[in-house]
Order: C-alpha cells, then sequence, then structure tokens
C-alpha cells in the first residue's frame, strides 16, 4: 500500500450526499492528498475538493474498511435544524390538535376533465360567491361546501394532470390525503389512468372516482366500474370500499356528491387533525417568479399557524412573508393547517415540493437556507453526471470528440421546469449519447443564461424556454454566440424533439440491403470492352453502378464487385427488373462464367428506433 490511507476495521463513517475526499478525509482523520492517490488506484481520477458520487464513496469506504452510511436528505434536514433547536418532529400535546381539512388531489388520463371538473368545483363554492367564481392559479386553492348541516372546507392542489408531469403528480400525493380519479365514462380506463392510480396506491392514499362525462350518448360508467375492478378498486355498490360518483363537469352534474363522497371518506378513512399552535411547516407546492412582486410560492400549511411578517425557509429560499394572498387574491392574515396561501417576500424561488417552515428570526432562515444551498450544490455537482475514470477519457481522446446534448432548462414554474427535466432524463436512448442539464431556473431567458450556454466546457449549450421568452437584447445576444433558444409551451413537444435530436447526435448505423440477384447465361468478349456477361435478371433488380458479388456453386468468388454498364439490347439502361435480360460488364472482376449468380446490394442507413 503506497499511499498513508489509514485502514479501518468496519467502522460506520457518515458522509452527506456530495461529499468531498476532503470531508471523507476529515471523518477518518486522514491526509486528503492520500485519498486522491487511492482513487488513482482504484482508476478514478478525483480531486481532494470535489463533490464525488455516493457510488464513489461507497466504493473508497470498502476498499480502506470503512463503512460508509450516505446520510438520506431528510435526515441531514434534521441534523441540519436541530442545530438550530428545531424538531419537526416534535409531539404535540392531544388537546392542542384542531380538526383540519381534507387535502385533495384530482388526478387521471389527459382529457378526461380534470382541469373542467375543478373549475366546476371552483363554482359551485359556497362561499366565494364571486362573479363566476373565476380564480387566479395559485396551484392549490380550498372550497367550502355544507356537510351534514356545518360547513366544510376542501383543500384542492391543481396539479397538472400530463403524463410527464408525473414526478408533480407524484409530489400531490405525498402531501394529498385524498385522490379523486378521474375517468371518462365515454372512453374508459387508459394508461395514465393506471399510471395515476399507481402513484395513489403507493402514497397510500384512500380513492374517490370520479366517473366524468356521463352525460354523453356513448357514456358507459358501469363499464368504468367494471374495468377498475381489476385494478383492485371495488366500487361501494358492488360490496367494495372505493366511492365512485357520476359527475358531468360541463354542466354541473354531480358534483356536490362528489364533495360528499370526500367528506364521507375522509370521515371514515382518516383522523385528519393537526397542531395550531408553534411556527408554521408545511410545503411549497408551486412557485415562480412575478414580473411586479418578485419569487411567489403558494405553501400549504401543514402544522401551526403561518402569519404575515414570519420569517420563513423554504428549501434553499428565505425571506419574511410580506402579504399572504388567497386564491382570490384577497390578503390573508393567517393560514391554518390545511390552507394553501401564496407567500410575498421570499429572495428567491424554491422548488415545487420543498419544505418550508416558519423561524424566529431572519438570521436563523438565512443560515438554514444558505446551507441548504451549499449542500444541494454539492449533491447536484456529484450527481450531475457519472466521474470519468482514466480509460474513459482516454477513449475520448482516442476518439476525438464526445457526444453530447448540454441543456439549459428556464420555465414559468419550479414544478414545470423539474417535470421536464425528469422528464427528458426518462428518454430512452444508447449509451453512445448523453444528455446534461447544466442549469435550470424559473423566469425569462437571460443574458447570464447566454452567457453561460456560450462557456459550457464540452460544446455550446441549447436553452429550452417552457411558457418564457428571452427579450429581443438577450435573442441577438444568443445569436452573436451561436446560441440556440428553443421555446415550447407543450411538454410532449419538447421531449418529441430533443429525442430526435439525441438520436440525430448518433453517427449513422447502415445495414446491407440485397437489391437483386441475376443469373449469367453467356459470356461475350468484346474487343473495346472487354467481357459482357448475358444475363437475366432472377429478383428484384439491377442498377447501373450498384455493389455485386459473384456467386459459384454457393461459394462467394468474387466481392466488391461494381456494375460499371448496364444494357438492354442495345440502348443502356439504369436498371433492369425480375424476369427481364440484360448485357453488363463488371468492374473489379475479370473472369465471369455462365451459371455463375451475381448478387447486388446497396449500403442503406439504419433508421434508429
Amino acid at each position: 500500500m503506497s499511499s498513508g490511507a489509514p485502514r479501518g476495521n468496519g467502522q460506520d463513517v457518515r458522509l452527506s450526499r456530495g461529499s468531498s475526499l476532503s470531508d471523507f478525509a476529515d471523518k477518518i482523520n486522514a491526509n486528503p492528498g492520500s485519498l486522491v492517490q487511492e482513487m488513482f488506484n482504484l482508476g478514478e481520477m478525483v480531486t481532494a475538493t470535489q463533490s464525488v458520487s455516493d457510488d464513489t464513496l461507497l466504493l473508497l469506504g470498502e476498499h480502506l474498511g470503512f463503512n460508509v452510511v450516505i446520510v438520506s436528505p431528510e435526515d441531514e434536514d434534521r441534523e441540519l435544524l436541530a442545530q438550530f433547536d428545531i424538531d419537526l418532529d416534535a409531539a404535540v400535546a392531544e388537546d392542542r390538535l384542531v380538526t383540519r381539512p381534507p387535502v385533495v388531489t384530482v388526478m387521471g388520463h389527459v382529457d378526461h376533465g380534470k382541469t373542467k371538473l375543478l373549475d366546476a368545483i371552483r363554482k359551485t363554492n359556497v362561499v366565494a360567491g364571486e362573479a363566476g367564481g373565476i380564480t387566479q392559479h395559485i396551484g392549490a386553492y380550498q372550497v367550502v361546501v355544507p356537510h351534514q348541516g356545518e360547513d366544510r372546507a376542501i383543500t384542492f392542489i391543481d396539479t397538472p394532470g400530463h403524463e410527464a408531469f408525473t414526478a408533480m403528480r407524484a409530489r400531490g400525493a405525498k402531501v394529498t390525503d385524498i385522490v379523486i380519479l378521474v375517468v371518462a365514462a365515454d372512453d374508459g380506463v387508459m394508461p395514465q389512468t393506471v399510471e395515476a392510480l399507481n402513484h395513489a396506491k403507493a402514497a397510500d392514499v384512500p380513492i374517490v372516482v370520479a366517473v366524468n362525462k356521463v352525460d354523453k350518448p356513448d357514456a358507459n360508467p358501469d363499464k368504468v366500474r367494471q374495468q377498475l375492478t381489476d385494478y383492485g378498486l371495488l366500487a361501494e355498490e358492488y360490496g367494495g370500499d372505493t366511492m365512485f360518483v357520476n359527475v358531468a363537469a360541463k354542466p354541473g352534474i354531480g358534483i356536490d356528491d362528489l364533495l360528499e363522497a370526500v367528506l364521507l371518506t375522509a370521515d371514515a378513512a382518516l383522523e385528519l387533525t393537526a397542531p395550531i399552535d408553534g411556527p408554521a411547516q408545511g410545503v411549497a407546492v408551486e412557485a415562480h417568479l412575478d414580473k411586479g412582486r418578485g419569487a411567489v410560492a403558494t405553501v400549504l400549511v401543514q402544522k401551526g399557524t403561518l402569519r404575515a411578517g414570519d420569517s420563513i425557509v423554504a428549501g434553499g429560499a428565505h425571506g419574511r412573508v410580506r402579504a399572504m394572498l388567497d386564491e382570490h387574491g384577497n390578503q390573508v392574515a393567517e393560514a391554518l393547517p390545511a390552507r394553501p396561501v401564496l407567500v410575498l417576500g421570499l429572495t428567491s424561488v424554491p422548488s415545487a415540493g420543498d419544505t418550508f417552515l416558519a423561524a424566529e428570526d431572519d438570521r436563523t432562515v438565512r443560515q438554514i437556507a444558505e446551507q441548504r444551498q451549499a449542500r444541494r450544490r454539492a449533491a447536484t455537482f456529484a450527481n450531475s453526471g457519472r466521474r470519468k475514470s482514466m480509460e474513459d477519457i482516454m477513449r475520448e481522446i482516442e476518439k476525438g470528440e464526445t457526444t453530447a446534448l448540454t441543456l439549459i432548462i428556464k420555465g414559468d414554474g419550479s414544478g414545470s421546469v423539474e417535470a421536464l427535466e425528469e422528464a427528458l432524463f426518462k428518454i430512452e436512448i444508447p449509451s453512445e449519447v448523453e444528455l446534461k442539464v447544466i442549469h435550470r431556473g424559473v423566469g425569462a431567458i437571460t443574458e447570464s443564461d447566454v452567457n453561460l450556454a456560450s462557456a459550457s466546457s464540452d460544446q455550446i449549450a441549447t436553452i429550452i424556454g417552457f411558457n418564457v421568452r428571452a427579450s429581443n437584447k438577450v435573442k441577438e445576444m444568443a445569436d452573436r454566440a451561436g446560441v440556440e433558444i428553443r421555446y415550447y409551451s407543450v411538454i410532449y413537444q419538447a421531449i418529441e424533439e430533443i429525442e430526435a435530436a439525441l438520436k440525430g447526435l448518433l453517427k449513422p448505423e447502415y445495414e446491407e440491403v440485397e437489391l437483386g440477384t441475376a443469373e449469367i447465361r453467356e459470356v461475350f468478349r468484346s474487343s473495346k470492352i472487354g467481357l459482357i456477361a448475358g444475363c437475366i435478371v432472377r429478383s428484384g433488380l439491377l442498377k447501373r453502378n450498384a455493389k455485386a458479388r459473384i456467386i459459384r456453386d454457393g461459394t462467394v468468388v468474387a466481392d466488391n464487385v461494381t456494375i460499371s454498364s448496364l444494357k438492354r439490347f442495345k440502348d443502356d439502361a439504369t436498371e433492369v427488373r425480375e424476369g427481364f435480360e440484360c448485357g453488363l460488364t463488371l468492374s473489379g472482376y475479370g473472369s465471369p462464367q455462365v451459371g455463375d449468380t451475381i448478387e447486388t446490394w446497396e449500403m442503406r442507413e439504419k433508421p434508429r428506433a
């Protein structure tokens, strides 16, 4: 062992994601340089301060005899908060718990009427009483409905129902108490219906099925009930425990019955309580950059009470709550558990799904946010791509190039950006091409995005704008730098075009395609031309200048021969089809014989799967 790295006897070493060799060295009282040498011996070139992947840390630990434990993000966060005497899981006395409204997510197949159903629910809200019940989109809203003589609130999380937003749907289920699964009565169970159902089951939440579009002439609600029994959802009327409600969102049929079913399910299957004392905790459902108001986030309070003026931290963003707005744009003084509000006053845009909490002062939330950002940067850098081994680097030097598509993703909301990125990384592409996302962010495309794209070490990056645009000044700058900006408003289109671009980066693959065969019937000698083969085409066709091979008694006697001239009687021909006779000369082969078979072929580009 040439290096001076200490050896362990199975001792545990706790390391966070994205740790460097220096962090590892600190834990085992070693010189970082010795760990760099150990990694070199293992075939990886890593610097002492570079964030490395979890796999690299585990490999090095095993090599040195240490049991490396990668601390999960949740545990990492708990340890961080414990430094500030914040315990997210502190027990609460039962007499301080209050009943809270259920949080509902609407899922289902695209075009089955999820958005129309959410609109219909908003319009029937008895409390809103606003013209047309129109609300601004904040990613979540609350309605109040009469139920058994009292007004009851229900919170809806408005996650997009698009197939590529799987990540957001799954995240919706994490904060969700009940899922409404929308299935069109005229269409039945579709692939995304099953996908949504699997997410709800994985989150272990009760499901209420809304059989939509029952007003259509070809609607068959019973068929939907029967189809869903195959997936473990048995309707109450068939002796099961899942409530099915027939609705028609456009005319507003069955909406009250659906809301009642949600409340009955909540009362029967769930005990929905939360403490209202103490600092607020919860989840950022959606966040974006507003032109006039800066970073705004829709947060769902899960514990405690959020008040205007509170200092909060959400993921790596922090700030003081300048104002809280409800879904109608009205100011709210405080938000109790299960209440979604739009929060103004954050310094940056958090990611959708980030946990938020209120703390005593601005200094605490700033320190928590800064440490979270540093850890997130390290983890992102470590896992942004597999570290290249020396063999990889040598191979790339020999090839003289690497094939990669480098992207910068900008979008209107953090949920959209995250979902688009996740969908892109799910594209199935061969191993010889690589997709890299070097930056993702919320808001318009800026000059710094163009600078980053043009300064990318591998190649100029392409900027993807999802529902955002670049100003004329930024466009001119991008043109000068040769940076391509692509705009999308539909996620499917972005996925299809980027998939095509990735496949276009591949070197073309060619395959040999047989054109036809001919039998030599006679061989003529010409003083001007040389030997002329008189043939009959047995299959396919013969083309002038086509490649050919000569087969005699089942054995190839000449390969890589070219049909240099082709005639039908005395006329030149470009091709001769099956059943016709012709005369031809061969370049690259000087002794054709009667009975030989000429097999012609050409190389064609193989379409990528």
